[in-house]
């Protein structure tokens, strides 16, 4: 009732518009209100996800504060994300990444970096140079930078021993946390092959996401995975339920051992 009542100040229903044009306004009040946290809420973690596909697959950060929501925890979560980019294209504003603008426009916890599936293989010294630029920066912003540390292709299981030593590397030689993602998901392959992780040879299944998120929501929360819902949802700019993934109940339960039980500590 606070809503529509607020809705009601900002945007009077003057008899000269349109329908279409009413329905218009609200609806960019409501996206515009919908992009910051509740600062009524001083315990809510702000968290930044900077990346590329891998990010943005199955609505990852949507699923984390959904995951968080469903324990009475609140973590904000935003996204700068463009398929295929890499942290320097992110640095420079390249590709229409709006990274470095974001940054700016909010007081985050936790800024999560994510950068191209290949940079740690095919690229290592652009890969090591814009990872301790961006933790350095996203610390001087008194955030906390945390490297995602990728997983190898579904064809090339071989590439995640190169993969982690570089990002082990890089957060050892600027004083940063990793979420093991990459290691989360071979093990996930070795326990259970038959549980299809991948959409493609690279981006995530539902089940990969929902991995991911169960990685970040233990992470950035430090509580229990376990009784984590295998249905998640958020809500539509109605406030509409709006689901994210339909898990199986029982591939779920697997996921959430699997996070529960897995050496984080590094």
């Amino acid at each position: 009732m606070k809503a529509m009542h607020f809705l009601k100040k900002a945007v009077p229903l003057t008899p000269g518009l349109s329908k279409s044009r009413k329905v218009l306004r609200a609806l960019c009040l409501i996206l515009l209100l919908g992009n910051f946290p509740a600062h009524s809420q001083p315990d809510t973690l702000r968290v930044l996800f900077v990346g590329n596909s891998f990010t943005f697959f199955n609505n990852l950060p949507q699923m984390v504060s959904a995951m968080a929501a469903s324990q009475d925890v609140a973590i904000f979560t935003r996204q700068s994300t463009v398929g295929g980019s890499n942290l320097e294209q992110h640095w420079k504003g390249e590709r229409g990444t709006k990274t470095m603008a974001m940054l700016d426009s909010a007081d985050w916890d936790y800024v999560v970096l994510n950068n191209h599936s290949l940079s740690a293989i095919e690229d290592p010294d652009g890969f090591l140079e814009y990872g301790r630029k961006f933790a350095e920066h996203i610390r001087n912003k008194g955030a906390k930078p945390v490297f995602m540390m990728t997983w190898a292709y579904k064809s090339n299981p071989l590439m995640q021993k190169e993969i982690s030593e570089r990002y082990a590397q890089l957060a050892a030689e600027t004083g940063s946390d990793y979420v093991p993602c990459g290691p989360l998901f071979a093990s996930a392959r070795q326990w259970r092959p038959d549980l299809e992780m991948f959409f493609d040879d690279k981006h995530p299944s539902p089940n990969g996401t929902y991995l991911l998120a169960l990685a970040f929501y233990k992470f950035l929360s430090g509580k229990t995975v376990m009784g984590i819902p295998h249905r998640l949802a958020t809500k539509d700019l109605f406030g509409e339920k709006l689901y994210l993934v339909f898990m199986n109940e029982e591939d779920a339960k697997f996921l959430q051992q699997l996070t529960e039980e897995f050496d984080f500590s590094h």
